[in-house]
């Protein structure tokens, strides 16, 4: 009966240390499920950070293109109406006058 208790106890011992040693490597793979949960969620927060940066830069360089072309635009709109003045003030202002003294 004593050789019966000592199997069923060393049995038992057997089975802590092997669910010991289970927890130890649950406790491992959890540990290194982590680190790589760690390492995909800065690398995807690193990917991300740039393709933002990317979209900015892109939309700045379409902004200053886009506010270029209209300066251009304006100063030629400008220019035109500077020159039709500078041909036509005269003209101009009689038209005014007359219209002043018409009424």
């Amino acid at each position: 009966m004593d050789s019966i208790v000592e199997k069923l106890a060393e049995i038992e011992k057997t089975a802590e240390a092997i669910v010991e040693h289970a927890e130890a490597q649950k406790y491992e793979v959890e540990r290194e499920i982590q680190a790589k949960r760690d390492a995909f969620d800065r690398e995807l927060e690193m990917n991300t950070r740039e393709e933002v940066e990317k979209i900015r830069a892109e939309a700045k360089e379409q902004m200053d293109q886009a506010l270029e072309e209209q300066r251009l635009k304006n100063r030629s709109a400008i220019e035109d109406l500077k020159k039709e003045y500078e041909e036509r003030h005269t003209w101009y202002a009689r038209q005014i006058l007359k219209n002043i003294t018409e009424v």
